[in-house]
């Protein structure tokens, strides 16, 4: 079975993210955002490479406005990294993908990542 990204709205934010117990990738997005659009075939391809390691969730910043601003989102896309409910990393921009899987490996590896 192959695993994607799955849209969510704000009011799962608690439920998916925060209290996972494993690792989530959360994309914060917009569908005007170019940059989101360049990305979102790699958070797919991600998703699928860490079916079952990672959650991977996507909020939509103008379906999720609450939660964009309590997450102090002021740029899309911005991504985000938890581990059990914490936040390890965020990450402003289109990342490069190869840095990505490694900090996605590394935290699935152990303590927080810089």
């Amino acid at each position: 079975m192959t695993q994607h990204a799955i849209d969510l709205d704000e009011s799962q934010f608690e439920e998916k993210v925060l209290n996972h117990p494993g690792v989530v990738l959360v994309d914060f997005w917009a569908p005007w955002c170019g940059p989101c659009r360049a990305i979102a075939p790699m958070i797919e391809k991600i998703a699928q490479e860490f079916h079952g390691d990672v959650s991977v969730v996507k909020f939509n910043v103008d379906q999720s406005p609450n939660l964009s601003g309590q997450m102090g989102i002021r740029s899309v896309p911005t991504l985000m990294i938890f581990r059990q409910g914490e936040l390890i990393k965020e990450l402003n921009g289109a990342p490069d993908p190869h840095a990505l899987v490694d900090l996605l490996e590394s935290t699935l590896a152990g303590p927080a990542a810089p």
